[in-house]
């Protein structure tokens, strides 16, 4: 049986505050699993989350739903694996190939706004800046990583396809993304 306080992004609010105090989350040195991951996946400078890059199951919903920039959808990483649904807010939309650029912000968050339910998605791709790092992200490896804030916990694994050294850190695209079930397959630069 767990607690809330055994998870590492429960804020237990005092009675008196109104509002939800955003504060760094701490990270485990292993995921819920037991396994080591490469690095955390944080937001770019002035974003509110790692950038998530979603496929509607069907395409076609991006130009049916009118979904734009601003937008919160909701919807799960079906083909992932993931059992939690996820709110997120579009950065961008692509109405030709259906991808969604956008921020992973929860049921709070979107509280008291339309939100457009494509229902389930294909996860494409995380984007941010890379933290904690135990093993450099590589162009072309596999890697497993914890998306900054994730509820499960959970590694991620993708495949690095772009890694910029900018003033705030390494800059990461990582795509074809699956979440870790087995034994660290991370690349080594040794």
């Amino acid at each position: 049986m767990k607690n809330y306080s055994d998870c590492p992004y429960y804020y237990e609010r005092k009675p008196e505050q109104k509002t939800f105090i955003c504060t760094d989350a701490i990270y485990p040195e292993q995921d819920v699993l037991g396994h080591d991951y490469d690095f955390v996946l944080g937001p770019m400078p002035g974003e509110i989350s790692a950038r998530k890059i979603v496929l509607p199951f069907r395409a076609d919903l991006v130009e049916k739903m009118q979904i734009k920039k601003g937008d919160f959808v909701l919807g799960r990483p079906m083909g992932a694996g993931c059992p939690i649904p996820h709110v997120l807010q579009v950065i961008k939309a692509e109405p030709v190939t259906g991808l969604l650029y956008t921020w992973v912000v929860g049921p709070k968050y979107s509280r008291d706004q339309e939100v457009k339910d494509v229902v389930a998605y294909h996860m494409i791709g995380f984007e941010g800046i890379a933290g904690r790092i135990r093993n450099e992200p590589c162009f072309g490896c596999r890697v497993s990583f914890l998306p900054g804030f994730c509820m499960m916990s959970i590694n991620h694994t993708g495949l690095v396809n772009m890694v910029l050294q900018k003033s705030c850190g390494l800059h990461v695209r990582i795509e074809d993304i699956h979440l870790l079930a087995g034994k660290n397959q991370s690349c080594s630069t040794e």
